[in-house]
């Protein structure tokens, strides 16, 4: 059977498109940072991310949230094309639109954050805190996933040290994930670090198959 040739000009196209993904990781991650060392009250190691969308300056994070998920979307739709993977637009797309239901219902505020906030945990959740878990959760569940497909593309390829690191990273950020969903102390910062690693590692990932 003879191959259907791709005409450059889609190929160049899809290519375009899953840069996004190449450049919504970092953005994530610096924005994320940039916000933890300079929100007053704020401690990364007792509070998720997502409660930087509270407050006066929420809007940078819900704007954070919005913008990476629409890349991590965007990246979707070339990510089939450029990665050898469908099952890597599909992940792609679910971290997306699970980003951006974050954005849309935001945590509750608690443990002294934002200031004035009554110190101690949450005993009980809103139904829109509810939800941001839930969005959040099909993202991160989704990262780790795309982070073995991926690893399982770069073996078929024979790049046995880009296979190791992918799956280094998920297992990485599974464990990051299970110690903060099950209360660990300073599970803030290990899902935190845990979304760093892997998401970063996509993009380094994509950006190798990019130049391929």
């Amino acid at each position: 059977m003879t191959d259907i040739a791709i005409p450059a000009a889609t190929r160049d196209r899809a290519k375009l498109l899953t840069a996004a993904g190449v450049v919504a990781p970092p953005v994530f991650t610096v924005a994320a940072v940039v916000q933890a060392a300079t929100r007053d009250g704020y401690d990364i190691v007792r509070h998720p991310v997502s409660m930087l969308a509270l407050g006066d300056l929420g809007w940078v994070q819900t704007t954070s949230f919005v913008v990476t998920g629409l890349l991590a979307v965007v990246a979707a739709a070339g990510a089939r094309r450029v990665l050898g993977s469908a099952w890597a637009a599909r992940l792609s797309a679910m971290i997306g639109v699970g980003l951006i239901v974050a954005a849309v219902f935001r945590m509750d505020a608690s443990d002294g954050f934002p200031l004035g906030t009554p110190a101690g945990r949450l005993t009980t959740m809103s139904g829109h805190m509810i939800l941001h878990n839930a969005g959040a959760s099909v993202s991160f569940f989704s990262m780790i996933a795309l982070c073995f497909v991926l690893a399982a593309r770069f073996r078929a390829d024979g790049q046995q040290a880009w296979a190791v690191a992918g799956r280094v990273a998920g297992v990485l950020f599974a464990l990051g994930l299970a110690w903060a969903m099950t209360g660990g102390r300073g599970g803030a910062l290990t899902l935190f670090l845990g979304v760093a690693v892997a998401w970063n590692w996509i993009a380094a990932a994509t950006a190798r198959r990019l130049s391929a």
